[in-house]
């Protein structure tokens, strides 16, 4: 097989490709670290949003449909972007989160506790996915 003999243009032309394709391949894992950032601080501020409606029931305020509507569609919209970036067992705990506040009487304690859903759970498998980012 004969070799090719490659001019001056030729390779200029390939180390520009490989230098785009190094710069675009940075980017994107920057834009990925970037968009988990902020879904797993996302997920915290859901956890202080759920715990403050529950101090709330706690200290004799009222049963709210609307905010558990809002907590629903906060938790399911955290598991969404949580799959889209491959955080598969965060979104899962998200999605169950957001099926309890769509319906809290449709689950028992015992579920909820092998479901490893808590909002400490949560929190504590957040921050531990934040500190790998680093």
């Amino acid at each position: 097989m004969p070799v090719v003999e490659l001019g001056v243009n030729e390779w200029l032309t390939i180390i520009t490709h490989i230098k785009k394709w190094v710069t675009n391949l940075l980017r994107a894992k920057s834009e990925r670290k970037k968009q988990s950032n902020e879904a797993l601080r996302a997920v915290i501020r859901a956890v202080r949003e759920t715990t403050i409606y529950l101090r709330n029931l706690r200290e004799g305020g009222q049963k709210s449909i609307e905010k558990e509507r809002e907590l629903s569609l906060l938790w399911t919209e955290l598991s969404f972007k949580l799959e889209d970036i491959g955080l598969e067992k965060l979104a899962n705990r998200c999605s169950l989160k957001s099926r309890y506040w769509a319906d809290p009487d449709a689950f028992n304690k015992t579920f909820f506790n092998q479901a490893d859903i808590r909002l400490s759970d949560i929190e504590q498998l957040a921050l531990a996915s934040l500190k790998e980012l680093k």
